[in-house]
């Protein structure tokens, strides 16, 4: 195909072939991209392709949990013993200069990892100062983050993702979407011999503008956006970028990062009215229909038709909070002295519980060999010498144990049949924490108290023995029932472990929290312990467990920042599904 030839309409896998050509074209000006899809035949289709229009580019596969020595540098200990001077070997990063490196389960990246290659990003280069060495080597590399996650929620880290301009979503496409090539090697290599394309001041205007329309914060994607314009216009060998070199731009680079829908234009709010009187539409027009108005309607409007589906239900849902803590089933993660997975190393010394790191310790003793060496000779010492303030020790962290505390009401008629789906929810947790070694445990509140029917514990037999013998019938303390679960969840924190608190009550309290009679005042004082559990940052879920939802328990579970429920039919094992789900959702 000629250069400025028209190509055809843009499917969704043809999108990611301009989406891989332009990474391919200059991947260190873009940064990278976000390529979210499943291990398959469609990524590996994407990365095949990459790789033949990279025209022998390398993709270095960074190893997960990469070392700060690997990934940046850093001295080479056995060079470095032999010789008796500092001697420094290369890092990934400074030899992925001039190509792409390609992260694995991205969005399980250390926020440390992502900012460290960010920074490398920002200068062009790798800088190492430590163990004796101080090194700058030049690195200008492409990032290519594959994100498996299985929620939203599961994303690459912020410092990273927000320099790859590139952003691309094949989770929806199959093996039969996957087309011919539409860019030959001899385009790619015309496209890198043509000097940048030029930009003109409203293609900029209309591209900044794309970007407030969408919500977009950062100045970085509308820069980026420029930047990809000028690459596809290269791409296309046009000297000066096009309408749709800035349409590429918004989709690839500022529709996946939209935070609220755009507006619609007025006069597009009536399309009846709209074919009624307009003219038959003619060549060049958008696929809906509609010629647009200007510059500024056609960037947007390509930018609306690449929106992430179901954009506007995640923000509705979302309702604008950002979720600072969560926990559930994996239980938050916590540094350890000994315990858990090695995070790196740090000076210390090896008294309490602290682990020698080896090789650390070899790395930081071996550039003061000679040295030392000469100090030794004088005294009739020879071989390795090594100080105490050489010693490295490792640092571990672990994902804490979890434990759900359920709050069971036990009060009125119905008390029976809730106890017994609770107790039955119960059991079935606790076959799923034996494994986990997470715990479980039970507080009934009737009459005027609450009541630690079952202490945290993972153990059946004990939980079978207080569960048989647990009462009901009597007034709704909700009050009391919620403070004692807060104090019951900040012990079980206090002890390395991350609670999570499960209400089932239907939220009408009768008695307050000084053990009087009266909804009005009882009300008042749960709402505003739920108000106090919501500042010590747990996590609770409500079930409503009357037969009709309860805007009472609503309230209540808004009030202690929770999920709320309502499951007035459920039987212990639906209650456990829920519970369940609900947990795995927080994470």
């Amino acid at each position: 195909m000629g250069a400025g030839a028209e190509r055809p309409a843009l499917s969704p896998w043809r999108l990611a072939e301009h989406a891989a050509a332009l990474l391919a074209l200059d991947a260190a000006a873009l940064g990278g991209m976000t390529l979210r899809a499943p291990a398959g035949p469609v990524r590996d289709a994407f990365l095949a392709r990459l790789a033949a229009l990279g025209g022998g580019q390398r993709l270095l596969r960074m190893p997960a949990g990469i070392s700060d020595a690997r990934l940046l540098g850093g001295l080479d200990l056995a060079a470095t013993l032999a010789a008796g001077r500092p001697v420094g070997e290369r890092g990934l990063l400074a030899e992925a200069d001039g190509g792409i490196v390609v992260i694995a389960m991205a969005e399980r990246l250390e926020i440390g990892t992502a900012a460290r290659i960010a920074a490398v990003l920002d200068a062009g280069a790798v800088t190492v100062e430590r163990d004796g060495l101080c090194l700058t080597l030049p690195s200008r590399f492409g990032v290519l983050a594959l994100d498996e996650g299985l929620s939203k929620e599961e994303r690459l880290p912020t410092a990273l993702s927000d320099r790859l301009a590139l952003r691309l979503d094949l989770t929806p496409l199959s093996h039969r979407d996957i087309e011919p090539d539409i860019f030959s090697p001899a385009e790619m290599a015309a496209a890198r011999a043509r000097p940048a394309a030029a930009i003109a001041d409203d293609m900029l205007a209309s591209l900044c503008a794309a970007a407030f329309a969408l919500g977009i914060d950062s100045f970085r994607a509308a820069l980026q956006a420029v930047k990809v314009a000028r690459l596809s216009a290269a791409l296309a060998g046009r000297d000066t970028v096009a309408e749709a070199d800035a349409a590429l731009a918004a989709a690839l680079v500022l529709a996946p990062r939209a935070t609220r829908l755009p507006a619609v234009p007025e006069d597009e709010s009536d399309p009846q009215t709209d074919q009624q009187d307009d003219p038959p539409p003619e060549d060049g027009e958008t696929a809906s229909g509609e010629a647009p108005r200007d510059l500024d309607d056609l960037v947007l409007a390509a930018a609306r038709a690449a929106l992430p589906p179901g954009l506007l239900a995640r923000l509705l849902a979302s309702g604008g909070r950002v979720k600072a803590r969560a926990a559930g089933r994996a239980g938050q993660i916590q540094k350890a002295a000994r315990r858990g997975r090695v995070i790196g190393s740090k000076a210390g010394d090896l008294r309490g519980a602290a682990k020698l790191d080896v090789v650390e310790t070899l790395r930081a003793a071996a550039p003061w060999q000679r040295l030392r060496r000469s100090e030794a000779a004088m005294a009739g010492r020879e071989g390795l010498i090594v100080r105490r303030e050489d010693f490295r020790v490792a640092r571990h962290k672990q994902r804490s144990e979890t434990a759900t505390l359920f709050v069971v009401d036990a009060s009125g008629s119905s008390a029976l049949q809730r106890l017994a789906e609770a107790k039955g929810a119960v059991r079935l947790l606790l076959a799923e924490c034996y494994v986990r070694r997470d715990e479980v445990a039970l507080i009934a509140f009737r009459r005027s108290a609450a009541e630690i029917v079952l202490p945290p514990t993972r153990s059946l037999v004990a939980a079978e023995r207080a569960l048989s013998g647990l009462p009901g019938g009597g007034a709704t303390p909700l009050a009391t029932a919620i403070e004692a679960a807060s104090a019951l969840a900040d012990a079980v924190r206090r002890k390395g472990r991350t609670p999570a608190l499960v209400f089932m009550t239907d939220g009408r309290a009768n008695i307050d929290r000084a053990g009087r009679q009266g909804r009005a005042q009882a009300q008042a004082d749960a709402l505003a312990a739920a108000r106090g559990l919501r500042g010590e940052g747990f996590n609770a879920i409500l079930i409503d467990t009357s037969p009709q939802p309860q805007p009472q328990a609503a309230e209540i579970a808004a009030a202690m920042g929770g999920l709320y429920l309502p499951l007035p039919q459920a039987d212990a094992a639906g209650v456990g599904r829920a519970v369940g789900a609900a947990l795995a959702a927080a994470r």
